[in-house]
């Protein structure tokens, strides 16, 4: 199949390009990189003028809910909302029945993966720390790590147990891997289902303090300066975790987090709608958080952005706030947060956006670099980034239409993605 793409920006920060090109694609490869490039026969051809190619996104947290939960999500409806959103990879979490805890399930998601719309999504498996993620008794790390999980995380669920979470990044550390924490202390959240604060308690909720976040940030930062492992911080929420992983970079510890759109759009004044769409965990926090979420996102200090796509089916949603999951879905309305709040308020340029979406993920998990380059392997998404839309979660390809975002306007959105030779086009 040849494609070729007239008039886009190419940004690839990897090699500092920032450039107006055609690309010309055979069967998968970019075989020519420039200016005015002529169509040959059978050449499907797409003008971007005003778009940008970019390295190929991926988002680093993503529940795919397969194996256990298809009535949720599927690895083929999961990859297909991550294509139609404007990424080319995801990693799932283990919260899956079985969890992902030991090489026979890291084996089948990958292979699914692959078989499911032409495998135009790379899928990578994030092992269980604990075997069911349990808590009590470490999973088979290396077995996990040989079958093609890329990081361990008990998501969903801290690690509690300090001597489980040294024993684990100490494990990660002799595989070049790194521990991703679900950061709360349980003891403060149990039964909490709303950040705490004025809203909480003029609602009558239970409530999940911020301290409870930075408290196990705050343990597990020490045991990092201990063992010298790299430690990754999921959803981080709170001013307080930011300023802690600020601290520990300047110490040039190995510590890296990422922060959700909803944390950095978001505020607990959304709960009063009383919409359980709006229930996620860690919660929405206060108007001071998501300032500092945005000022870590320009400062470099977060250097993911990660939606913890969660979909849950309709009946589970429909029930009163204090009995609804945590979580909502994100693959699809990421990439028009991002630019809405973060590019278009001059808080991010398009490089680091970029960044956030495809180089340092791709860093952190020691998966190899994307070049867009003559000779090199096709793996990009497209972005439209001053297309103005309104968010129809009808429209949405994940299975789960949980999002307390139907109806926003957005302005920036992903035009489609190219990988592993097949092309999806979103508009």
């Amino acid at each position: 199949m040849k494609i070729l793409l007239k008039h886009g920006r190419v940004i690839d920060p990897t090699n500092g390009t920032d450039t107006e090109s055609d690309v010309l694609i055979v069967d998968g490869i970019i075989e020519k990189m420039k200016p005015n490039i002529a169509a040959g026969k059978d050449v499907q051809v797409h003008d971007l003028n005003g778009m940008i190619i970019a390295p190929g996104f991926i988002d680093m947290h993503v529940h795919l809910r397969e194996p256990g939960f298809e009535h949720k999500e599927t690895i083929e409806t999961g990859t297909l909302s991550a294509a139609h959103g404007g990424f080319t990879a995801v990693c799932c979490m283990p919260n899956t029945n079985p969890a992902i805890d030991n090489a026979s399930v890291v084996r089948d998601i990958r292979t699914k993966a692959k078989q499911v719309n032409s495998g135009l999504v790379d899928v990578f498996p994030i092992g269980a720390v604990t075997k069911a993620r349990e808590g009590k008794e470490l999973a088979p790390m290396l077995e996990l790590a040989e079958a093609g999980a890329v990081a361990f995380s008990d998501d969903g669920a801290p690690v509690s147990d300090s001597e489980n979470m040294r024993r684990a990044l100490e494990y990660a550390s002799m595989l070049d891997m790194c521990i991703i924490q679900h950061a709360e202390e349980s003891s403060l959240t149990k039964g909490g289902v709303m950040n705490e604060g004025f809203i909480s308690t003029s609602l009558g909720m239970a409530p999940i303090p911020s301290i409870a976040e930075d408290i196990m940030v705050a343990r597990d930062i020490t045991l990092v300066e201990y063992v010298q492992a790299r430690y990754h911080v999921a959803h981080v929420s709170t001013a307080g975790a930011v300023e802690l992983v600020r601290s520990a970079k300047a110490k040039g510890l190995p510590v890296t987090c990422e922060v959700t759109p909803h944390h950095f759009t978001l505020t607990d004044e959304a709960v009063r709608s009383f919409d359980t769409n709006t229930k996620m965990n860690p919660p929405l926090r206060t108007r001071d958080d998501v300032e500092a979420m945005k000022e870590g996102l320009r400062d470099g200090t977060i250097d993911v952005i990660a939606t913890d796509h969660a979909p849950h089916s309709y009946d589970e949603k429909q029930v009163e706030f204090l009995y609804a999951p945590f979580g909502i879905v994100g693959l699809e309305t990421a990439i028009g947060l991002a630019f809405t709040e973060l590019v278009h308020t001059g808080i991010l340029s398009v490089e680091q956006l970029i960044e956030k979406f495809s180089i340092n993920p791709r860093k952190i998990l020691r998966l190899p670099s994307i070049k867009i380059a003559e000779g090199e392997k096709t793996n990009i998404t497209i972005l439209n980034p001053n297309y103005e839309w309104t968010v129809k979660t009808a429209n949405f390809k994940s299975k789960s239409k949980n999002s307390p975002f139907d109806g926003y306007k957005l302005k920036g959105k992903a035009w489609g993605v190219v990988n592993n030779g097949v092309i999806y086009i979103s508009l």
